[in-house]
């Protein structure tokens, strides 16, 4: 199986990848209807009761942050995700009944995306760490990366699927059969193999759990960097229900090609995040020069003058804002300690999704007063800044310059002052103290037993599972002028022995060459 793909060789990741998918599929084609409902059949294309839908949404998980990532850290996950999954059934199936038999008013709206909010808030940290309990730490990057993929691709086929429907059956049958796709991720769960699943460790009872998720980002400045370019790009340029759905009514467009401008979008958004599951590792300059690229492209699609010009823009949109947010998801899981795990993904949803009550009400009085452009134009300023927050920490912080390239002399290369960032999970190891007995040969009475010594062994080295061992990451410039010692003791061993070892193999006569990355 190609690098890619590498986390489906696992059977019961690719049991719930199949499963999320299809229900992905349908919360994607719930969104469309909502937001179309919400503007078109119960106001007047009022944009700002759009905002305030999404603001209903996605506040809890802002307001409940120190709990929901606490029970994904203490309780079983698979058990968590049957809980929400089930409930968030319910409401689209009760929200569909209302719109079908013609009794929702739009405060039947808020209040469903009150409890949507709410659901979500418990569902999403328990559904993001739980990828962890599927494949081995290695690959839990790709493993992100692939669920990103999949709901993108879910975005490219919900929202057009949507718009078709809302179209032949009306919107209320759109909740319906989205609360039918919740079977799909139901039965994936049911049919995951108990034994097979990796448990990882929980939060223990005690005093200051709550509080434990928020002391360990404030002691990692370069997560905290990372949550504030994700708030930056979340609160105020991951409005596309608002960008789409204004910029399709300012060119006179309908729910058909609302519907399809989501799923053009979603064609970079997909390529994104496959590009991402190809690399290694999450790096934090990937997030920074993608914040930069998605200014650009969003700057881009405000200035396009037709509707398929603004939907080919929406190509690059996508591509920018999955990079940003696969690669910081990928980062912060791969770089958080696992009994945290839970907590500091709900803080990371929580910005990311919690910053859009801030950001949404924003954008669409923006885009009421001045124009749907305009508020494009507010996007593209927030993302410039968050790219230069991030690049003005690795000027300060790590001492980031370029320099002239050691073996091309018109190539420039970056140089740091410090030691490359976490980009990958470090081994916690204690120093060992080594006892070499002297005067004991194999067998020699008052010699130590082989299981002695196999014990006094497993004593002095920590044992550290094979999941968690991967290489260390080293800069270009520490790899080229990094000296290998020999140890002292081998040339006056030599000079004894004749040049072979007491074990008569001959002494490597190779010189020391400087390591490669």
């Amino acid at each position: 199986m190609s690098a890619m793909f590498r986390s489906l060789a696992s059977r019961d990741y690719r049991v719930w990848f199949i499963g999320a998918l299809v229900s992905n599929i349908g919360a994607w084609m719930q969104a469309t209807a909502q937001n179309w409902v919400v503007l078109t059949e119960l106001t007047d294309t009022d944009a700002l009761a759009v905002g305030i839908t999404m603001a209903l949404q996605f506040a809890p998980q802002l307001v409940l942050v120190p709990i929901t990532g606490l029970i994904a850290d203490r309780f079983d996950r698979r058990k968590i995700l049957m809980v929400t999954q089930s409930a968030l059934m319910v409401l689209g199936l009760a929200l569909g009944l209302l719109l079908v038999f013609g009794h929702a008013e739009l405060w039947h709206l808020y209040g469903f995306a009150l409890l949507l909010g709410l659901v979500n808030a418990v569902d999403m940290p328990a559904r993001q760490t739980f990828v962890a309990d599927l494949v081995s730490s290695s690959n839990m990057s790709n493993a992100v990366a692939l669920n990103s993929a999949s709901f993108n691709a879910a975005r490219m086929i919900g929202p057009a699927v949507a718009g078709f429907l809302i179209v032949l059956v009306g919107s209320g049958w759109v909740f319906i059969i989205n609360a039918a796709t919740f079977i799909g991720v139901l039965g994936a769960l049911v049919m995951l193999r108990s034994s097979s699943l990796r448990r990882m460790p929980r939060a223990p009872r005690s005093r200051g759990q709550f509080v434990a998720g928020f002391r360990y980002v404030a002691g990692r400045p370069d997560l905290v960097i990372v949550f504030v370019i994700v708030f930056l790009i979340g609160a105020f340029g991951m409005n596309f229900p608002i960008f789409s759905s204004t910029m399709a009514v300012e060119f006179g467009r309908g729910a058909g090609e609302y519907g399809l401008l989501s799923s053009i979008l979603a064609i970079g958004s997909l390529t994104g995040a496959l590009l991402a599951a190809r690399r290694d590792r999450a790096r934090m300059r990937i997030i920074i020069l993608a914040s930069a690229f998605f200014g650009g492209a969003v700057l881009v699609a405000a200035v396009m003058p037709t509707y398929w010009t603004f939907a080919a823009s929406t190509i690059l949109i996508g591509f920018g804002a999955v990079t940003i947010l696969t690669t910081a998801n990928g980062y912060v899981q791969t770089t958080t300690e696992p009994e945290l795990r839970g907590r500091v993904m709900a803080l990371y949803m929580a910005i990311l999704s919690g910053g859009t009550p801030i950001g949404a009400p924003v954008v669409g009085a923006v885009a009421d007063n001045w124009g749907p452009r305009w508020g494009l134009g507010v996007a593209a300023v927030a993302a410039g800044v968050a790219a230069l927050i991030g690049l003005g920490w690795l000027v300060v912080a790590r001492g980031m310059r370029l320099a002239r390239h050691p073996q091309a002399r018109w190539r420039p290369t970056v140089r740091f002052a410090d030691a490359p960032t976490a980009a990958i999970a470090v081994v916690p190891t204690r120093p060992v103290r080594i006892v070499r007995e002297k005067g004991f040969a194999a067998g020699a009475v008052g010699a130590p037993a082989p299981a002695e010594r196999r014990e006094s062994r497993d004593e002095l080295v920590p044992s550290v599972p094979n999941e968690r061992l991967v290489p260390a990451d080293f800069s270009e410039e520490v790899a080229l002028t990094s000296p290998i010692p020999l140890p002292r003791g081998s040339h006056a061993e030599a000079r004894d022995t004749g040049g072979t070892r007491p074990d008569r193999r001959p002494l490597p006569r190779t010189s020391c060459t400087p390591a490669t990355d």
